[in-house]
């Protein structure tokens, strides 16, 4: 399992980023992005915070671990000038927080987070047929969300993508150790969502590739 979307207790979640790799490490995890929840308010205390552990703890974790942030409830005329400020600090993984249908993001965030160069659009809810064709244009990541409420319209999300050729992720949004899950489980989540097990195996070599290129 290759999970670029996790929480720690720098923002919501509820394990320090240490133990946070650990358990995901003894869940078989192979790699992992800490991607916290931030906004203009926070987003410099948490970036430091994230890059101090990833640097400081180099060559000590057990699992290759990528520095990142999830953009969250940002205004979309602010989502583009964000990353940018948070890529200048070193950030290697940046997340938007999409139109989930399980919370009330303001419309154009998905619009706005592709054209404002995130890596990964997280939970993107009933995202047009525009901004799939326009996420496979510009190389950002569609993901399909093992967390509760936000699963709800992975189905959604993975035949658009399929139909236009974006390309998709498979995560947890995990806040707390019962959130991760082995590699089986992600497959049965694929599956649940209408994927096979050969889209399976292509959305696992495209996260062990965002690894190996960012990390």
């Amino acid at each position: 399992m290759i999970d670029l979307h996790t929480h720690s207790l720098l923002s919501d979640g509820v394990l320090v980023p240490s133990e946070l790799v650990r358990r995901a490490a003894a869940k078989g995890y192979r790699a992992m992005a800490i991607t916290d929840h931030v906004d203009a308010s926070n987003y410099k205390a948490v970036v430091s915070q994230i890059l101090a552990f990833v640097s400081e703890s180099r060559g000590a974790l057990e699992i290759p671990v990528l520095p990142g942030v999830e953009l969250t409830h940002v205004p979309p005329a602010m989502i583009a000038s964000l990353i940018e400020r948070i890529r200048e600090m070193g950030v290697l993984w940046v997340v938007v927080h999409g139109e989930t249908l399980a919370e009330p993001v303001r419309e154009g965030t998905n619009r706005a987070a592709i054209l404002g160069g995130a890596d990964l659009l997280a939970h993107p809810g009933l995202i047009t047929e525009d901004e799939v064709k326009l996420a496979a244009e510009k190389g950002v990541f569609l993901e399909i969300s093992a967390r509760k409420g936000h699963s709800l319209a992975n189905g959604h999300v993975a035949a658009l993508a399929k139909r236009y050729g974006a390309k998709l992720l498979i995560n947890t949004d995990a806040h707390a150790p019962s959130d991760l899950v082995t590699v089986d489980f992600a497959r049965r989540i694929a599956l649940g969502c209408g994927l096979t097990d050969a889209d399976f195996n292509e959305i696992s070599k495209a996260a062990l590739a965002c690894v190996k290129e960012r990390g």
